[in-house]
């Protein structure tokens, strides 16, 4: 989908502060993504509504491998599908806009959108029973996934209506037979949900490989651990004075093995 775009390119002294940090986290996110092997050569997307924006976000050009992806080259996009700043020309994925338009669209309280094509994501996909409580990365989201049926290829914008719906108020949703996806009130919570959800995948997948018998954890437990990571996240979104140290040592981890993302 590539659309003329409606606005000369704003320079970077025109944006302001919290956009180029915006745009700073969502680069790193791309590339973090593709640094950690959970990217899908030039398919699926993270998205970041802007500041102070209900109508517009950013999403990787199409063609872009996420680790080329830099704070500069993000498009902007609003929610009709129309390109208002693409500095690469080269447009967006249509399947990226169906599915990340529905949940900007739908959730005001959600700033990124992660969606993820990775093997272990797709194979508990799979699974009639999605993910199992097996672990404390996999307790996190105990009774907190969405799961949604498989439609196709996401270019139905009717679809959209049934996705929110399957999503609600949740954060993480499994894609049967598709892949993952959660949501952030923040880059990095986006990211890190993200990064926890394909280490329960891969894990559910490797004690279910090795035919031992599973050992479930009592579902109080369940519950009480999913409470414990919601009250750390609640805290680290809503309170200004709490520092996100696990964030920070990604930024630096990409400033090392990713450098020119934020660029």
């Amino acid at each position: 989908m590539q659309v003329a775009k409606e606005q000369d390119h704003p320079s970077e002294v025109s944006r302001s502060s919290d956009e180029l940090r915006l745009r700073r986290d969502l680069a790193a996110a791309y590339r973090l993504v593709a640094h950690f092997g959970m990217d899908d050569i030039i398919y699926t997307h993270i998205s970041a509504r802007l500041p102070g924006r209900h109508d517009r976000f950013l999403l990787n050009a199409y063609g872009q491998r996420f680790d080329e992806v830099t704070a500069s080259s993000l498009v902007t996009v609003d929610m009709d599908g129309q390109v208002i700043e693409d500095p690469c020309n080269l447009g967006i994925n249509p399947a990226g806009f169906t599915i990340h338009s529905a949940v900007h669209a739908a959730r005001p309280d959600v700033v990124c959108v992660l969606h993820t094509h990775t093997v272990s994501g797709v194979a508990v996909s799979c699974q009639a029973d999605g993910l199992l409580p097996l672990n404390q990365w996999s307790l996190q989201f105990h009774d907190r996934i969405a799961y949604h049926d498989y439609e196709g290829i996401a270019l139905d914008h009717e679809e959209r209506q049934r996705l929110v719906a399957d999503l609600g108020e949740q954060y993480v949703m499994i894609l049967r037979n598709h892949g993952t996806l959660t949501c952030g009130r923040s880059v990095s919570e986006g990211f890190k949900l993200m990064y926890n959800l394909e280490r329960a995948c891969r894990a559910q997948l490797a004690v279910q490989a090795s035919g031992a018998e599973l050992v479930l954890p009592d579902p109080a437990v369940r519950e009480k651990t999913a409470r414990q990571y919601e009250r750390f996240y609640e805290k680290l979104e809503t309170d200004g004075t709490v520092a996100d140290s696990e964030w920070d040592a990604l930024l630096r981890l990409a400033d090392t093995h990713c450098p020119g993302y934020a660029a």
